[in-house]
């Protein structure tokens, strides 16, 4: 039995540049939607923060931070900072590309992405994706 959701919620995990961040980010991400009965975007989910966590490892030197955050009863918002000022092209890779796949992934199954620079103090760049139930 889930918990009613409060449209108002959002977390922040901070990761460390670490070839196991995708996997917490996956772990911590069921155990929040699962708290806060959204069980019906889990799968989806997962599989977007997976690769934005894993595509800030894989282009970064440094660390990370998953954030979630409902926007309403059955949408979800998942944004990625990491160190990098480099935005990926559309996020869809060259068909020669041997990388880049993850990200494709993310525009075909987010209802929306995108991505922006932030501004000083903080450095870097979010990418983000929202799934809908």
């Amino acid at each position: 039995m889930g918990a009613t959701v409060t449209p108002s919620w959002a977390y922040t995990l901070h990761l460390p540049h670490d070839p196991r961040a995708a996997g917490i980010a996956r772990a911590t991400l069921r155990a929040v939607l699962d708290r806060h009965g959204i069980n019906a975007v889990a799968d989806t989910a997962e599989l977007l923060a997976s690769e934005l966590v894993s595509n800030a490892y894989r282009h970064t030197r440094g660390p990370c931070a998953l954030r979630l955050r409902a926007l309403s009863a059955d949408r979800l918002r998942i944004g990625v900072w990491d160190t990098s000022p480099d935005i990926p092209g559309p996020f869809t890779p060259p068909t020669h590309a041997e990388s880049g796949r993850g990200l494709l992934l993310v525009t075909l199954c987010a209802s929306r992405y995108g991505a922006r620079l932030l501004p000083s103090p903080q450095t870097g760049k979010l990418l983000w994706a929202e799934c809908t139930a």
